[in-house]
């Protein structure tokens, strides 16, 4: 229990005290969240902060990749989820080229967002990108600093999650961009990565830099020079009119969960549902009520 007990502490340091509001008969909001254990909770604190202020909402987890759920989004299957900024650049703006900032990247990408519809909130402070993991005795072995320098250790065995080959952020984009020739991708469901670096089954994998299991030091990071991973903080992707609809107190509560979610703040919610095995929906009630965000 000790990860879970690690975050409330952390959630207590930076409390705020939350707002109300009254749904007034306003219509049901539907909150989607994609298919890993950062969604999730995100996706809880949303709901159970929104349905303590006195909002109707659903949460909808699970729903799946960034194209599947911006699908249910602008089908109106769904009325707002949480999303990586840059993600939305080259992803789904299809863009080539990435801001040099992470403001910069909010900024486009809220841009393009209202081409459709729809408006970003306020970002989140943590950001979660996809990372290159390697063993740190395999970095020591080859004298690894890159993701470029792979090519040092001749043919690699690289841990690749399967809504992730192809596109900007994707295996192939990656090997090309740095030249990897002599690479062999495996597909492995997200977690797995770990795992199979442990037991040797792939040489390098594509992690998520909040991921819970990087804070032990179990592994070596490459440092992504040619910046093909961009900057990925989280913010709400909602469609315009049910921000009106809904008010003013809608957005305030978003944002104010929005602000407390640093790095070391999301990490240890990932472990508490990752290895502590504690169901997100616990996760999410135990940090609002410790920041004051429920009752």
């Amino acid at each position: 229990m000790s990860a879970l007990l690690a975050f409330v502490c952390l959630a207590v340091l930076t409390g705020c005290t939350g707002g109300s509001a009254n749904a007034g008969g306003r219509p049901t909001v539907v909150i989607g969240a994609k298919q890993f254990t950062e969604q999730w909770i995100i996706g809880e604190l949303y709901e159970q902060a929104l349905s303590d202020a006195g909002y109707d909402v659903e949460l909808k987890s699970n729903i799946g990749s960034t194209n599947i759920i911006d699908g249910a989004l602008t089908s109106r299957q769904i009325d707002l989820y949480p999303e990586y900024t840059g993600v939305v650049l080259q992803v789904l703006a299809g863009d080539d080229t990435l801001p040099p900032s992470a403001a910069d990247t909010f900024r486009k990408a809220k841009e393009f967002q209202k081409t459709r519809g729809l408006t970003m909130l306020d970002p989140t402070p943590f950001q979660n990108r996809n990372a290159v993991g390697v063993k740190p005795e395999f970095a020591k072995k080859y004298g690894l600093k890159t993701i470029g320098d792979l090519k040092k250790a001749g043919h690699v065995v690289f841990g690749e999650y399967p809504d992730n080959l192809e596109g900007p952020l994707g295996y192939h984009h990656m090997v090309k961009t740095y030249g990897l020739d002599d690479t062999e991708v495996k597909s492995l469901n997200i977690g797995l990565q770990y795992p199979a670096l442990d037991n040797g089954q792939v040489d390098a994998a594509d992690v998520f830099t909040t991921d819970p299991q990087l804070a032990r030091g179990d592994y070596t990071i490459l440092e992504d020079t040619k910046g093909i991973y961009g900057f990925q903080n989280v913010a709400p992707v909602v469609h315009r009119d049910v921000l009106k609809e809904q008010g003013p107190g809608f957005e305030k509560v978003l944002n104010r969960v929005n602000g407390l979610l640093t790095d070391q703040a999301v990490r240890e919610m990932n472990r508490a549902v990752d290895v502590v095995r504690l169901p997100p929906s616990e996760v999410a009630e135990t940090f609002l009520r410790a920041n004051g965000l429920i009752r």
